[in-house]
């Protein structure tokens, strides 16, 4: 399927979207912040990046800038649990996929993960 990497400094959160990811026939690669994220696309090419936007060392905004900037061809899909948050990344509009809301569901993680692949 498709090679994601995912940057989420919960590592709760993101032993839960890696297993997901996995078990949906995804290779997946976690990190725990924005920083680590650019270190890993240095290393490997992604077909779609899944990051919090609230992280420590880089958050997912600034995260999103420098992907687009570096790789403007990889697709990026964010999550959050916070509202104004979510209001930030939708200033992104151009560069992102799409904001998901935390709590998710598996299914709605499956679905904005390969709408994000198809688009």
């Amino acid at each position: 399927m498709a090679h994601i990497l995912v940057a989420e400094d919960e590592p709760s959160v993101g032993q839960i979207v890696m297993r997901a990811l996995t078990h949906y026939g995804h290779e997946v690669t976690l990190v725990e912040d924005g920083g680590a994220a650019l270190d890993a696309l240095a290393k490997a090419p992604f077909d779609l990046l899944l990051t919090d936007i609230v992280m420590p060392v880089m958050d997912g905004i600034a995260l999103a800038l420098a992907v687009a900037s570096e790789y403007p061809r990889l697709r990026v899909l964010m999550m959050t649990g916070f509202a104004a948050e979510r209001q930030r990344a939708h200033n992104l509009d151009a560069l992102i996929h799409d904001v998901i809301s935390k709590p998710f569901t598996m299914d709605q993680l499956r679905g904005a993960v390969t709408a994000a692949l198809a688009a």
